[in-house]
C-alpha cells in the first residue's frame, strides 16, 4: 500500500471514530480542529496557524474584567432594582432627596464587588503565570535551548526530565531508559493513580546514541521525519496516527497509538524523554476535558432577588392605590413612580451591602478554621451554599483515599495471616531458602515437623507466586549516573523504587519484600528475585498475559533458570478465577468475608508445565496470534486452554488507604440527608473495594454492578433489573453510563436519584461535569464537587459549590397621601449604613448549636435543605411583623407628637432605630461579645450623630423627658408582643436544634 493511500485511509477513519468518540465536540467548540502533519524539529513547517501553548484560567480580561463584573451584577432584579432607584434621580421631577442619598451606598456596593473579583482575577492570574513560565529544554539545530512552556510550538522537539510534567501533548520519540519504556503518572488527567506505562517510536528509539549527549543528542534533527496526527479531540483514552522517515531506505511507517503518547498534564515518572509536540493551548487533551470558569451565583443570592420581585409587586400595587385614593389627579403617572421611590427603602440597599459583607466573613472563617488548615477560598460569592447542599460529588484518589494500597491478609485455607501475624510468614519464608531440610521426603520427616513443614511450603509457594506473578519493574535512583548503575548492579535496597501500573501490584510487590522475598531486577525477557539468605534467583519470562477488563486476570509463565521447571502462575478476580482453579470448599465463603471488609481480593494459583506442555502452547499461541480473522477469539481460546484445574495456592487483600476521618465524614453526611455519588477513573473493582471500606454504604445495603452495557436493548435490560431493587447502591462504569443517558436519561437519573449512594467508575472529566449538570438539572437541588486533580476541575467549576483539596411603610397613608419623604437626607444614608448595618452583621457569628453538637446530631442539616430559614412563609411573617411595628411607629408618633413636625421625625426615627436593635437581638440565638459591641456602637453612633442632624431632629427637645418616654412606649409595644410569643413558641413548640441545648 502506498503512502498516499494510507494517509487517505487513515483521513476517513478519523473523521468516523471522532464522530464516535467525540459526541460533545460541536458543544466544546471544535469544529474547526483539523489533522495535522507535523515535522520533527521544524515547527515553521505547519500548515496551519496553532493556538499558542498558554493555559487561563480566567473568568475576564483587561477589557471585558469591569463590563464583565457589572453585567453580572445587574443582570439580576435586586441589584437591578438599586440602579434604577439611583439613576431615576437624575429626574428633577422624581427627586426625592440629595444624588449621594442613593448613589453613595449604591458605590460601596460596587466598590466591594470589583475589589473582591480584582483579587480572584489577579491570584488565578498568577497561578496560569507561574504555569506558563516553566522551563524546558528544546532540542534546536543551535543545540539544547531553554524555552518557557507558554513558548512551545507544534513541531518543537522537548526534553522532559523525570518528575517534570509534560507541558503540551507529544509524540513520545526516545528515552534514556535502557528497557526503551517509560511510565506516566495521570493522576492529573484522569485521576488514577495507576503508572501508564509508554513506548516510544521504534525507529527514533534506534536511532544512533551521540555520546556528548548521552541519547538525546541531533540526530532526531538530521533526518527527515514527521509525524501524521489526528484531529484534536477529548479523547484521553485513544489516538490514531503515523510515523514517516522519508530518507530511509526502504522508507519507514509505522503506526502510532495511545501507547505512544505523552499528553500534556501528565508527569514523567521514570528517566528522561524527548518528544515532537503536536498539541498545544486550546487543542490539548487536558483543556478539552476542562469547562470554561463561569460565575457563579449562591441559591440565597437567588432566594433574595425573588423575594425583591415580590416586595416590588407590593410596592406597585401601593403605589397605585396611594394614586387612586386621589383619584388619579393631575400628572398621576409621576405620582406613581415617586411613590415606588418612596416606598423603595422597603428593600434597604444597605442588604445588600450586608450580604456581600457576610460572605466575605464567612470566606475568612472557612481560611481560619484550625479543623481544615491550609484551606484558601477561591470564591468569596458562595461560601453559605455549603449549608444547603443535596448531593456531594467526590472523586475517590487523593480525596477519599491516599493514594496508597495496603497488603492486610494472606488466606490459606486452612490459615489465614493478617498484619499482626506477618513475621510467622517471614519465619517459614526465611526456613524455606535456609533449612536445608525442606528437601527431605516426607516419611523422614516426624509427624509434629509434618504438618509445621506443609503449612511453611505452602506459605513459600504463595509468596513466590504473588513475587512473580505481575508487571512490576523496580528502577533504581541514585544523584550520578556512575552512582545509579553501581546501585543496580549490586541491587541497593535504600535506591529501589517499585514502578507498575496499578497501585495494588506494588503493594504485593512490597509485601513480598517485607517478608523476604524481593524483586531486585526486571526487564523484558527476565525477572530476578533475591531470598532471605542473599542468593539471587533468576527467571526467564517466557509470556505474559496482561491483565484486561474483560478478562479480569492476568498470569505468566515463568522458568526457573536454577532447576529449568516451567511454572504458569495467574491471579485475578473471584468471579472469574472460581472456574479455573481446582475445586475447593472455602474459596467463596472467605472472599466474600474480606469484601465485606473493604478488601480488593485476588486469587493466586499455579500450574507446573512439561517442556513438551509448553512448547505445544506456544506453537498454537503464536500461530493464532498471526491470524487475520478473528484473532482476539483465538488467542482467548488458546489461552484458556492451559487455564484448567489450576492449584488454588491462596487470597491475598489489599485496602486501598483512606484519608483520615473518611468513614466519620461519609456517615455525618449520610445522617445529614446528603447523598454522595463517588466519580472516579479507577477500575470498577477498585471503585467497589473503596466504596466498601469508606462505609459509602451501609454493611447492610446491598450493591447493584450495574452490568456493561453497549446497546439500547443491553440498557433496557439492566436499567429494568435495577428498577427491582430497593435501598441498593449503584456501581456504574463511564462507558454503560454513556449508553444509559444517550437512551434513557430521564429514567435512568430517577433511578439513580433514589439512590443512598451512586459510584461511577472509568469516568472521563467531561462525564463528571456532566452528571453535575443533570443532576442539577433533574433535582433541582445544590450540587457540591469535591476532588484533588485536574481532571476534577470541570466537575468543581460545573458544581453549586466546588471544594479544591485546597421599617418604613405608612406615613403616606396618614399625611394626605402625599409623596414626600419622611426621612431625608443623611438620615437615609445613616440608617442603611452606620445606624444598622454593625447590628445586622453581626449576625454571621451567630450560631444555633455548637459545632461539636452539629457533628454528633447530623441530622440538624436536614432543616437546612428545607429552605425554611428563607421560605415564603417566613418572609411573609417577617412582612406581616414589619407592617405592625411601621404602623405602631407612625401612629404612636402621630399620637404623642409635639405641635412642630420636626419633633415627628425625631420620635418615630428614634424608635425605628432602637426597634432595629432590638429585633436584631430578638433573632440571635446565641451571643457573641462582638454582637454586643456592634449594638453599643451603633446606638452610641446614633446619639453621637445627633449634634449634627439638627437640620432634621431638634437637638433641645430630644433631651426632655418627653421625648424620651414617647421613645420608649412606642419601641416597646412595637417589640415587647414579638417578644411574649417567641418566648411562647420556643416553651411550646421548640425547634429541633433548641431540643439539644437545653
Amino acid at each position: 500500500m502506498s503512502e498516499e493511500n494510507y494517509v487517505d485511509i487513515l483521513k476517513q477513519h478519523l473523521k468516523t471514530s471522532v464522530k464516535k468518540c467525540c459526541p460533545w465536540s460541536r458543544c466544546c467548540g471544535m469544529g474547526d480542529f483539523r489533522p495535522r502533519t507535523v515535522w520533527l524539529g521544524h515547527p515553521e513547517k505547519r500548515e496551519q496557524r496553532y493556538p499558542r501553548n498558554v493555559i487561563n484560567n480566567q473568568k475576564y480580561n483587561f477589557f471585558t474584567f469591569l463590563p464583565g463584573v457589572l453585567f453580572n451584577q445587574f443582570k439580576y432584579f435586586f441589584n437591578l432594582y438599586f440602579l434604577l432607584l439611583a439613576c431615576s434621580q437624575f429626574v428633577n421631577e422624581l427627586r426625592l432627596g440629595a444624588l449621594y442619598t442613593y448613589w453613595v451606598p449604591l458605590g460601596i456596593v460596587l466598590i466591594i464587588t470589583i475589589l473582591r473579583e480584582a483579587v480572584e482575577e489577579i491570584r488565578c492570574y498568577c497561578r496560569d503565570k507561574e504555569v506558563n513560565s516553566q522551563i524546558y529544554s528544546k532540542l534546536s539545530i543551535r543545540g539544547t535551548v531553554k524555552v518557557k512552556s507558554s513558548g512551545i510550538q507544534v513541531g518543537d522537539l522537548i526534553i522532559v526530565e523525570k518528575n517534570q510534567r509534560v507541558p503540551a501533548d507529544m509524540i513520545f520519540l526516545r528515552t534514556s531508559e535502557r528497557n526503551g519504556s517509560c511510565f506516566l503518572r495521570t493522576d492529573q488527567l484522569d485521576g488514577e493513580t495507576d503508572w501508564k506505562l509508554r513506548h516510544p517510536v521504534a525507529c527514533t528509539q534506534r536511532l544512533k546514541v551521540m555520546p556528548h549527549l548521552m541519547f538525546l543528542g541531533d540526530d532526531l534533527l538530521q533526518i527527515r521525519s514527521y509525524v501524521y496526527a489526528e484531529e484534536p479531540n477529548i479523547d484521553i483514552h485513544n489516538f490514531i496516527g503515523t510515523f514517516t522517515r522519508e530518507d530511509g531506505d526502504p522508507p519507514v511507517n509505522e503506526s502510532l497509538s495511545i501507547e505512544n503518547t505523552l499528553w500534556a498534564s501528565t508527569v514523567i515518572a521514570s528517566g528522561t524523554v524527548v518528544g515532537v509536540v503536536i498539541y498545544t493551548g486550546k487543542e490539548l487533551r487536558s483543556v478539552m476535558n476542562t469547562s470554561d470558569p463561569r460565575h457563579k451565583v449562591g441559591l440565597f443570592d437567588l432566594e433574595v432577588n425573588c423575594l425583591t420581585k415580590i416586595l416590588f409587586g407590593a410596592l406597585v400595587v401601593v403605589s397605585l392605590v396611594m394614586v387612586a385614593l386621589q383619584h388619579f389627579a393631575g400628572r398621576w403617572y409621576l405620582q406613581i413612580f415617586r411613590f415606588l421611590l418612596l416606598f423603595s427603602n422597603i428593600v434597604p440597599i444597605s442588604l445588600r451591602v450586608n450580604l456581600d459583607m457576610g460572605k466575605m466573613v464567612f470566606s475568612w472563617m472557612i481560611r481560619r478554621d484550625s479543623k481544615i488548615p491550609g484551606t484558601v477560598v477561591r470564591a468569596s460569592t458562595i461560601p453559605e451554599q455549603l449549608g444547603r447542599i443535596s448531593y456531594l460529588l467526590t472523586d475517590k484518589t487523593g480525596t477519599l483515599t491516599q493514594n496508597e494500597m495496603v497488603f492486610r491478609r494472606l488466606h490459606l485455607g486452612t490459615v489465614a495471616y493478617g498484619m499482626d501475624s506477618m513475621d510467622e510468614v517471614q519465619s517459614h519464608v526465611f526456613s524455606a531458602y535456609t533449612q536445608p531440610s525442606h528437601d527431605l521426603p516426607a516419611s523422614r520427616v516426624p509427624a509434629a515437623t509434618k504438618v509445621r513443614k506443609t503449612i511453611s511450603s505452602r506459605v513459600h509457594e504463595a509468596v513466590k507466586a504473588i513475587a512473580l506473578v505481575h508487571c512490576v519493574t523496580p528502577a533504581y535512583e541514585a544523584n550520578g549516573v556512575t552512582d545509579q548503575a553501581e546501585a543496580e548492579q549490586h541491587y541497593e535496597d535504600t535506591c529501589r523504587v517499585y514502578q507498575a501500573a496499578s497501585p495494588d501490584e506494588v503493594s504485593l510487590v512490597q509485601w513480598t519484600e517485607s517478608v523476604g522475598l524481593t524483586l531486585v531486577g526486571r526487564d523484558q525477557n527476565s525477572m530476578q528475585l533475591r531470598t532471605p539468605s542473599g542468593q539471587i534467583l533468576n527467571f526467564t519470562i517466557l509470556q505474559i498475559f496482561p491483565f484486561t477488563y474483560v478478562s479480569k486476570r492476568m498470569g505468566i509463565i515463568v522458568r526457573d533458570e536454577s532447576t529449568g521447571e516451567i511454572t504458569f502462575y495467574m491471579k485475578g478476580a473471584d468471579v472469574v478465577m472460581a472456574g479455573i482453579v481446582q475445586y475447593n470448599d472455602w474459596l467463596e465463603e472467605e472472599c466474600g468475608n474480606m469484601a465485606r471488609e473493604g478488601l480488593r481480593v485476588l486469587v493466586v494459583s499455579k500450574k507446573s508445565l512439561t517442556e513438551e506442555q509448553y512448547q505445544d502452547f506456544e506453537a498454537r499461541y503464536v500461530q493464532a496470534k498471526l491470524s487475520v480473522h478473528d484473532r482476539s477469539l483465538k488467542v482467548a481460546t488458546v489461552i484458556e486452554s492451559l487455564e484448567m484445574e489450576m492449584e488454588l495456592l491462596c487470597l491475598t487483600g489489599v485496602e486501598d488507604q483512606l484519608q483520615a476521618d473518611v468513614r466519620p465524614t461519609l456517615e455525618i453526611l449520610r445522617n445529614a440527608g446528603i447523598k454522595v455519588w463517588m466519580l472516579t477513573g479507577d477500575k470498577l473493582e477498585t471503585a467497589t473495594c473503596t466504596a466498601k471500606n469508606a462505609h459509602l454504604v451501609t454493611r447492610n445495603q446491598e450493591i447493584h454492578i450495574f452490568n456493561s452495557v453497549t446497546t439500547r436493548g443491553e440498557a433496557h435490560l439492566e436499567l429494568n433489573a435495577f428498577r427491582r431493587k430497593h435501598d441498593c447502591a449503584l456501581v456504574i462504569s463511564g462507558d454503560s453510563l454513556e449508553v444509559c443517558l444517550k437512551f434513557y436519561e430521564y429514567e435512568f437519573m430517577e433511578l439513580a436519584c433514589q439512590c443512598p449512594a451512586v459510584v461511577c467508575c472509568r469516568c472521563a472529566p467531561t462525564q463528571k461535569a456532566q452528571i453535575v449538570r443533570l443532576l442539577q438539572e433533574r433535582t433541582g437541588k445544590l450540587t457540591c464537587a469535591v476532588g484533588d486533580g485536574g481532571n476534577d476541575v470541570s466537575m468543581i467549576q460545573e458544581a453549586d459549590c466546588g471544594v479544591g483539596v485546597e421599617g418604613k411603610a405608612v406615613f403616606s397613608s396618614v399625611f394626605y397621601f402625599a409623596s414626600v419623604p419622611l426621612y431625608q437626607g443623611f438620615l437615609i444614608i445613616g440608617y442603611s449604613t452606620i445606624y444598622t448595618m454593625f447590628p445586622v452583621f453581626s449576625l454571621v457569628l451567630d450560631k444555633d448549636v455548637k459545632s461539636e453538637v452539629a457533628m454528633l446530631y447530623p441530622e440538624l442539616y436536614k432543616d437546612l435543605l428545607k429552605g425554611r430559614p428563607l421560605s415564603f412563609k417566613t418572609f411573609l411573617i417577617w412582612v406581616l411583623i414589619s407592617i405592625y411595628q411601621g404602623s405602631i411607629i407612625m401612629y404612636g408618633a402621630l399620637l404623642l407628637f409635639e405641635s412642630e413636625f420636626v419633633h415627628i421625625v425625631a420620635i418615630s426615627f428614634t424608635s425605628l432605630i432602637l426597634t432595629e436593635l432590638l429585633m436584631v437581638a430578638l433573632t440571635i440565638q446565641t451571643w457573641h461579645w462582638l454582637m454586643i459591641v456592634a449594638e453599643l456602637l451603633s446606638l452610641a453612633c446614633y446619639i453621637a450623630s445627633l449634634v449634627f442632624l439638627h437640620e432634621f431632629i431638634d437637638v433641645y427637645f430630644i433631651a426632655t423627658m418627653s421625648f424620651l418616654w414617647k421613645v420608649t412606649v412606642i419601641t416597646l409595644v412595637s417589640c415587647l408582643p414579638l417578644y411574649i410569643l417567641k418566648y411562647l413558641r420556643r416553651r411550646f413548640s421548640p425547634p429541633n436544634y433548641s431540643k439539644l441545648t437545653t
